[in-house]
C-alpha cells in the first residue's frame, strides 16, 4: 500500500516537472514572439517616420518647383500675345495658328501648375476646425459656379444639411471641385439635374468596417455622363482621368485633393456611378453632438 502511494507520488512529481519544463518552453517563445513582434512594430515606425519625411520633402520639391515654373510660363505667354498683337499684319494664316497653340497651351500648363500648388498646399496646410453651415456653403460655391451654368438648364436641388465641425476653406474646396465637376459632366445632357445631400449619423461600419462615432455621408449626385465602375480606383489619383481632354477640359487633381482633404480630416470618400446615367461623389465627415 505504501509502495503505491509512493510510486503514485514519484509519476505526479515527473508530471509536473514535465508540466513545468513545457511552460518554461512555452513562455520563452511567446517571449521571442513578443520581443520580435515588438521589434517589428519598431521598425514599422521607422519605417513611417521616413516615408512621412521623404512625402514632406516632395511636396516641398513640387511646390518649389511648380512655382519656380510660374515665372518662365508667364513669359513664354506674354511674348506669344505680343507676337500675335503687334505683328498680327505680319504673320500668315499658319504662324498665327502655331502662335495660338502656344498661348493656348501655356494657360493649360499654367492651370495644371496652380492645382499641383494647390494638391501640395492641401498636405501642408494646418486644419483649422470650425462649425461649418454646409447648407450656406453649398450656396456660396454654387455662386461661384454660376457663371458655368450660363445658358445652360440645370436644376439643382440642395436638401437639407446638417452643420460640419472642420477646416471650412478645405471643405470650401472639396464642395467647389465635386459641384464644377457635376455641372462640367452633365454639360452633354439637353437637361441637367444635380443634387447635394446628406444621409446623417451613419455608423461608420456601413462603409469600410470601421468602429467610433457616427458620422454625416453628404454627397453630390448628377445624371452627367457617369464612368464605369470597373475605373473607379483610379478617380482619386492624381493626374488620372476617366475623360479625353478634347471631351471635357481638367487637370485629373480635382478628385486627389478632394480625398486629400477628407482623409486629412478622418473621414472617407469614395464614388458610384455608371456610363450615361450619373454619378454619386460621397464623403463623410464626423457627426456633431449637439450639448443639450
Amino acid at each position: 500500500m505504501i509502495s503505491s502511494v509512493a510510486e503514485a507520488m514519484i509519476r505526479a512529481r515527473e508530471r509536473v516537472k514535465k508540466n513545468n519544463v513545457q511552460l518554461e518552453t512555452a513562455n520563452r517563445k511567446l517571449e521571442s514572439e513578443i520581443t520580435q513582434r515588438q521589434e517589428a512594430e519598431e521598425n514599422l515606425r521607422q519605417i513611417n517616420i521616413k516615408l512621412e519625411a521623404m512625402n514632406k520633402e516632395l511636396e516641398a520639391f513640387s511646390y518649389s518647383v511648380s512655382h519656380d515654373l510660374r515665372g518662365p510660363l508667364r513669359a513664354i505667354d506674354g511674348f506669344s500675345r505680343i507676337l500675335l498683337q503687334d505683328y498680327m499684319n505680319t504673320l500668315d494664316d499658319e504662324g498665327k495658328r502655331l502662335l495660338n497653340i502656344v498661348s493656348n497651351n501655356t494657360k493649360k500648363m499654367g492651370q495644371l501648375i496652380d492645382d499641383i500648388l494647390s494638391f501640395s498646399r492641401v498636405g501642408r496646410e494646418e486644419i483649422g476646425l470650425s462649425e461649418i453651415n454646409m447648407g450656406k456653403l453649398v450656396k456660396d460655391v454654387l455662386g461661384e459656379l454660376n457663371q458655368d451654368a450660363v445658358g445652360r438648364k440645370i436644376k439643382i436641388e440642395v436638401r437639407p444639411l446638417p452643420d460640419a465641425h472642420a477646416d471650412s476653406s478645405m471643405i470650401r474646396q472639396v464642395l467647389f471641385n465635386l459641384l464644377s465637376n457635376a455641372i462640367k459632366f452633365t454639360k452633354p445632357r439637353e437637361s441637367a439635374f444635380i443634387e447635394v445631400g446628406c444621409n446623417p449619423g451613419v455608423p461608420p461600419s456601413d462603409k469600410g468596417g470601421r468602429s467610433g462615432s457616427a458620422e454625416n455621408v453628404y454627397y453630390v449626385k448628377d445624371n452627367g455622363v457617369g464612368f464605369d465602375m470597373k475605373y473607379v480606383s483610379k478617380l482619386f489619383g492624381v493626374f488620372q482621368r476617366l475623360h479625353g481632354a478634347d471631351e471635357f477640359e481638367g487637370t485629373g487633381i480635382g478628385l486627389a485633393i478632394v480625398k486629400r482633404v477628407i482623409e486629412r480630416h478622418g473621414g472617407r470618400v469614395w464614388a458610384e456611378g455608371k456610363i450615361n446615367e450619373g454619378a454619386t461623389f460621397s464623403f463623410t465627415l464626423p457627426e456633431i453632438i449637439l450639448k443639450k
